[in-house]
């Protein structure tokens, strides 16, 4: 739409006497362009700045004013202008045509001054609600989502904070997963999902009794076995409604403990099996785990965190997604620096 403050008009019609009763009209309130024919009508329509409505004849050679309308409303450019159609006939099967069109409304030959000052302001008074009211919608919508994530994340740091004591886990963890995602060749969308989804892969360790989560040691046959419930826990506490994210953090939930060679839990999956999402996960939990202080170990180096994953491709992890780790690293350590563990965090002995 136009930046000028001054509405803009475009008057469609093949007669040049046509054009300049309207303009005459509307000279004195709007700026008026002009258009004798619908290829020209929509070549006008589709440069910035666009006309804020649109005045269009229906009878014209070439292109006929339904035409030019419904070319309007099918390019996602001017889909939004309102049209009004100009014109001598009145019969109810034309009327019906033209708001099937896409037209808002009807003025009939030979035109009276006050009808079209009238419907002109009455229809940009509705272009500017319909607007302000797309652009509430859409900010609302904003708002919303950007609340559902923040309630997602807070409910994976939730579970972090249970066993490690530091949410960052899962905002490194997310971002390794995102830049692994695109270097795959995944599109934006689909990282982005799987960034947003990532924090709630370890969400059922809020299940978990303290005494196996949090203890320094192995953990025997019977508490290992309690503790891979988790991965039930965290499907149990993502379902619900259909939801392409939830849905997404459920796979992610259900396959990141799964292994290449087919040893991992809770499904045994192997291989290709093993969806996407839950393969660049795993390896995108691991480094970071490696690389952070834990209560029973210290911070690795990034060089002997990529040392150990290396040396498991192809048993633990997707070699080919290990392959493409080692082409990122140098953004990995963008994403470590940035979001560092406190002083106290990183010291086991504080």
């Amino acid at each position: 739409m136009s930046t000028d403050p001054t509405p803009t008009i475009l008057v469609v019609d093949d007669v040049p006497q046509n054009i300049e009763v309207l303009g005459g009209v509307l000279d004195p309130h709007y700026k008026v362009k002009a258009a004798i024919n619908g290829p020209r009508a929509l070549a006008i329509a589709s440069k910035d700045p666009q006309p804020d409505l649109i005045l269009l004849d229906i009878m014209m050679p070439v292109m006929d004013g339904l035409e030019v309308c419904r070319r309007l409303k099918a390019d996602l450019r001017t889909r939004s202008i309102p049209v009004i159609f100009v014109t001598a006939m009145n019969e109810v099967d034309d009327e019906t045509r033209g708001f099937a069109a896409g037209g808002v409304d009807y003025i009939t030959k030979p035109i009276r001054p006050p009808t079209v000052l009238a419907r002109v302001r009455t229809h940009l008074a509705l272009a500017d609600q319909n607007r302000e009211l797309d652009r509430q919608v859409r900010q609302r919508t904003q708002e919303l989502k950007e609340t559902r994530l923040d309630i997602i994340r807070c409910l994976g740091k939730a579970a972090e904070f249970k066993d490690d004591n530091t949410g960052l886990h899962v905002v490194r963890m997310s971002h390794y997963a995102r830049i692994l995602a695109l270097a795959s060749g995944l599109s934006e969308r689909d990282a982005d999902l799987i960034f947003d989804a990532a924090p709630m892969h370890d969400v059922g360790k809020i299940g978990i009794p303290d005494g196996i989560l949090k203890k320094p040691g192995r953990l025997d046959a019977e508490e290992w076995r309690v503790m891979q419930q988790h991965v039930a826990f965290g499907v149990e506490i993502l379902s619900g409604r259909p939801s392409e994210l939830l849905d997404m953090a459920r796979c992610i939930a259900l396959s990141h403990h799964e292994r290449w060679d087919g040893k991992g839990y809770p499904n045994g999956l192997a291989g290709d099996a093993i969806p996407l999402a839950g393969r660049i996960v795993a390896i995108a939990d691991v480094f970071d785990a490696l690389t952070s202080v834990r209560p029973y170990k210290p911070a690795w180096s990034a060089q002997e965190a990529v040392g150990m994953i290396r040396e498991n491709a192809g048993a633990h992890f997707d070699p080919a997604l290990v392959g493409v780790m080692e082409t990122v690293l140098g953004q990995f350590d963008e994403v470590r620096l940035r979001y560092q563990d406190s002083v106290e965090q990183r010291d086991p002995s504080a």
